[in-house]
């Protein structure tokens, strides 16, 4: 376990980098790409180039005050309804594009909250996709669902349409916690959830976890991990608590004075993994668990883990394609983003115009990096001489980035042999710092991010 009052540890985990669920991260999306250009990418794509889909729905109830989506309130089904009609003609849009029925590996449903679409929304963009695409045997068809809204009907839905994994967010399950992030969802409550779902045969359930939260002690957090574990869910990710007010204003309404600080964060974090631990399961990059026989588990061990928008996944698809507003997607050629406003999405989509408002056209130096990036993400260790050799670079292009990770190494945060750099485990939580010595675009940037750990 780390050491919970070691200054340099202290030092390192309150420094601001990005998540990296992409290289280049978001901020950086700023290239010129319309959606002539994409229609363009996605026609060149190879015939038999394997899809993920992610289909971004952002609406929900009312917004949790710690949260960092791009979603917005409704509690009419109006709103949401026309959406799934433009969503649908997006599909299609894209489908036109492709020009032919191509192979899909992954479909991913996201938001904000998926199931506030109404039943026969959910069923007929299913067979939209379903009738377009080439839905491949095996393919992994998850959601993120919001336990309150969890009925018999939606799992009985979700199922027929051929959902096989579904994600809850839990967060935190005690009730003074729950109330100062505005997310009261007592444990009898998610336990009916499971019960309904395991009932339609959804069996392959995650909870999301979080750290960093306010009135949240160590105590706390291991009993909500003593009930999170209970129902046995076959994955468990732990993300810490991302305070960015700048970015999210309604983040404001949490009591920051109330907020755990530094070294509180690398002592509740550590000790959650240990806990976990303890409860059969295995830590997965930095911030997934999974049970034995997981197929997230079988990843690590097969050495296919993989991390994107979605965090980390067995998601082994050549391209990601995103629908909805604000939807990212990533190609060969570079990365795409959707119109993020809603009506402009429509507008776009209504003129029969692939709504793209920015993207990032990907260099070799790019590509590169970013498998630098990912190694070390899901590894925790990059043998860098072999992966610029992959994209034919000279290893000594990456001297400046080494140099700035000498720090590191002495303060014993991670171990540099030549052109391998390694963390130990009890050092991993600081991933993202290492990680950060490889972006290129992170010195210029103006973007503003969360604490490391």
């Amino acid at each position: 376990m780390l050491p919970a009052m070691d200054p340099k540890l202290s030092k390192y985990a309150a420094q601001s980098v990005p998540r990296y669920t992409s290289y280049p991260t978001a901020p950086h999306f700023k290239d010129k790409i319309d959606g002539k250009e994409y229609g363009d990418w996605l026609t060149a794509l190879p015939a038999q180039a394997a899809l993920s889909l992610y289909l971004h729905i952002p609406y929900c109830t009312a917004i949790c005050q710690y949260c960092g989506c791009h979603t917005k309130a409704t509690l009419r089904e109006a709103p949401v309804r026309a959406y799934a009609e433009t969503l649908m003609a997006e599909l299609r849009l894209t489908l036109e594009a492709l020009d032919q029925r191509r192979p899909v590996k992954h479909i991913h449903w996201g938001g904000g909250t998926p199931s506030l679409l109404p039943r026969e929304c959910l069923k007929e963009i299913a067979e939209v996709i379903r009738t377009g695409f080439e839905i491949l045997p095996g393919c992994e068809q998850a959601i993120e669902l919001d336990p309150r809204t969890v009925t018999r009907e939606l799992a009985e839905t979700l199922a027929k349409i051929g959902v096989n994994r579904v994600s809850l967010g839990i967060q935190d399950f005690n009730p003074n916690v729950q109330l100062a992030i505005g997310r009261v969802q007592p444990f009898a409550q998610v336990e009916h959830a499971v019960s309904m779902l395991k009932d339609a045969g959804l069996t392959h359930i995650c909870f999301d976890l979080m750290y960093g939260l306010p009135y949240q002690g160590e105590d706390q957090l291991a009993a909500t991990i003593e009930l999170a574990t209970s129902l046995r869910p076959s994955r468990i990710a732990l993300f810490g608590y991302a305070h960015v007010p700048w970015m999210k204003k309604h983040q404001r309404l949490i009591d920051t004075t109330a907020l755990p600080g530094t070294e509180e964060r690398i002592e509740h974090s550590e000790a959650a993994a240990e806990r976990l631990a303890s409860f059969g399961y295995r830590r997965i990059g930095l911030d997934h668990f999974a049970l034995p026989g997981d197929s997230l588990a079988d990843a690590l061990s097969n050495g296919r883990l993989r991390r994107n928008f979605q965090g980390y996944t067995t998601d082994p698809a050549d391209a990601l394609l995103g629908f909805g507003a604000s939807s990212i997607g990533k190609l060969p050629q570079g990365f795409v983003q959707n119109r993020a406003d809603i009506r402009n999405w429509q507008q776009d989509i209504d003129a029969s115009i692939l709504p793209i408002s920015r993207g990032k056209r990907l260099q070799t130096d790019d590509m590169m990096r970013s498998d630098l990036i990912e190694e070390l993400m899901c590894r925790f260790e990059v043998d860098i001489e072999k992966i610029s050799n992959r994209h034919n670079i000279n290893p000594a292009s990456l001297q400046d980035s080494i140099e700035a990770l000498h720090p590191l190494r002495e303060d014993g945060l991670i171990e540099i042999d030549g052109g391998r750099i390694k963390l130990s485990p009890d050092r991993r939580a600081f991933v993202r710092l290492v990680a950060a010595a490889f972006d290129a675009y992170l010195p210029s940037g103006t973007a503003r991010h969360s604490a490391a750990v």
